[in-house]
């Protein structure tokens, strides 16, 4: 769906919520007896791993002790690369839970009107836990949050590289920091990073791991069968946003190796992005458009993560990857870059294996690996699928965040019953 449209439909909407000073009490306790809680994210959408989580933590909050609001600065959206599907699912997810939604229609021009009306709305509704997410929102939401009063505001970096950009360092530094409660790391890595690249007080930051919902169980679809894939044929493949950061074209690399000894290799890039016509050229250059399919946006992760022998994440850098976890949940054998958080996620030889980034020959190697003993992989494959059941669902994550929210709030207002 287009951006036009999807402004247009959600214009009165919007309207309509703003006069209703846009929060509205879910079921449960009353709301003057519930801690007010803001989320706050630039885009409204299911794809992308800030965004999905955002979203969730807005929508999962105890209603009997928490009310619920999220602001998405960027809506409803002007531009194709905020619209389509993902935008319109999130959307439909925020209607059916129930909780406050205010739209600030941000654009990237420079304009005031919607800060001040997000001021306007902390006051008024008297929001005790501003809660931002992503280098745009954890700026405005420290800067505005303080100067509004908001007792506990709270900054959500999920992850970045940390090199070049002095000046991102420097707001990182002396506006998100200082101007918040916690700047929150979603991986010990990144954590490290703001203390000695950026040179932020460690007391002020925390490490809270990601976590995220259980999937749904794989319908049984004949997955290969559709995609003409044979049933022995190596099948490998990667779930992500077709972006520098995900480095495909290292993926693109190691497929070239691996068809050398293994002539029937696939691979399958799930997810899609500004780069795809980039790598579908890399990929005819390096002669393996026939052995990598490119399916874009799916609504069947769970069926196609099925069919695979093995899970690739082949990130330069990373915070909690959401993929790898999702990778986890599926019980796949995993083969992951050895950046950021995934050592986090992933104990090398236990629940899968890491190779060092930029290396296609290192990825290529350790899938062959896995498709050589298919007993050890599939072992690897279970112990990562316990230790996602164990340590990173969303009810977790969740969990973790509300008793921050009461700890800080309580430090606030130590009179308080919370």
């Amino acid at each position: 769906m287009g951006a036009s449209s999807l402004q247009g439909r959600r214009a009165a909407v919007r309207t309509a919520r703003e006069d209703r000073r846009v929060s509205r009490p879910r079921h449960g306790a009353a709301r003057g007896e519930r801690v007010r809680v803001m989320t706050m994210v630039d885009v409204l959408s299911t794809s992308g791993g800030a965004e999905r989580l955002a979203l969730l933590v807005a929508t999962k909050l105890d209603p009997e002790r928490f009310d619920s609001t999220l602001c998405v600065t960027r809506w409803p959206p002007t531009s194709a690369a905020i619209s389509g599907p993902a935008a319109e699912k999130a959307y439909e997810l925020v209607e059916r839970s129930g909780i406050g939604f205010l739209p600030l229609a941000h654009s990237r021009r420079a304009e005031l009107a919607p800060w001040v009306r997000l001021g306007r709305f902390l006051r008024r509704e008297r929001i005790e836990v501003l809660h931002a997410h992503k280098f745009g929102s954890n700026a405005r939401g420290a800067l505005i949050g303080r100067l509004t009063g908001v007792p506990v505001v709270l900054a959500h970096e999920h992850t970045w590289s940390y090199e070049g950009q002095p000046l991102r360092r420097f707001v990182d530094r002396e506006v998100i920091a200082r101007g918040s409660d916690r700047f929150l790391a979603v991986s010990r890595a990144d954590q490290r990073r703001m203390s000695e690249v950026e040179r932020i007080d460690p007391s002020r930051t925390l490490f809270v791991p990601n976590g995220i919902p259980d999937p749904p169980a794989p319908s049984g679809r004949d997955v290969r069968a559709e995609l003409g894939i044979a049933p022995d044929a190596p099948l490998i493949g990667l779930v992500g946003v077709l972006r520098p950061q995900k480095a495909i074209d290292v993926m693109l690399g190691a497929v070239a190796l691996l068809k050398q000894r293994r002539p029937d290799v696939r691979a399958l890039l799930i997810g899609d992005g500004f780069e795809r016509g980039e790598l579908e050229a890399q990929a005819r250059a390096l002669g393996v458009d026939e052995h990598v399919l490119f399916l874009g946006l799916r609504a069947d992760v769970p069926d196609l993560l099925a069919a695979l022998d093995v899970a690739v994440s082949s990130s330069n850098f990373e915070g909690g990857s959401l993929a790898v976890m999702e990778y986890m949940a599926a019980a796949k054998p995993i083969v992951a870059t050895a950046v950021g958080g995934t050592p986090d996620l992933i104990e090398d030889g236990v629940h899968g294996l890491l190779v060092p980034p930029r290396e296609p020959s290192a990825l290529a190697e350790a899938v062959e690996r896995l498709l050589a003993d298919r007993d050890a992989a599939a072992a690897m494959g279970r112990s990562a699928a316990h230790r996602r059941a164990e340590e990173f669902t969303i009810e977790a994550f969740v969990r973790r965040l509300e008793a921050l929210y009461l700890e800080l709030l309580a430090s606030k207002r130590p009179a308080r019953a919370l």
